[in-house]
């Protein structure tokens, strides 16, 4: 029995979040694990100390912001690298 497209583009769409989805997971372990190692010192109490909270904090806000530059950086190669393909095919069809 053959798929319809709009059963097609549901099955597309579904695997396209999963892949956001486990992206974003693998980015959040990938924090966590990151500043847990960084910043937690003492496992000799239930409780986090003072030190430890605003080390993580620290740790997720440099963590974030430098994600969200690295991302900026990309966009802006990418509309570069678009717009320099683009007048190379519009040049190449004038030829």
């Amino acid at each position: 029995m053959a798929k319809s497209p709009e059963t097609v583009s549901l099955d597309q769409l579904d695997k396209d979040q999963m892949k956001t989805f486990s992206d974003f997971l693998m980015s959040y372990n990938k924090l966590s694990e990151m500043c847990f190692t960084d910043c937690v010192r003492d496992f000799t109490s239930r409780d986090v100390k003072d030190s430890e909270e605003k080390c993580s904090l620290n740790c997720m806000e440099k963590y974030l912001k430098m994600n969200q530059r690295v991302s900026q950086r990309f966009q802006e190669f990418q509309m570069i690298a678009n717009e320099n393909a683009l007048a190379m095919a519009q040049k190449t069809n004038k030829l």
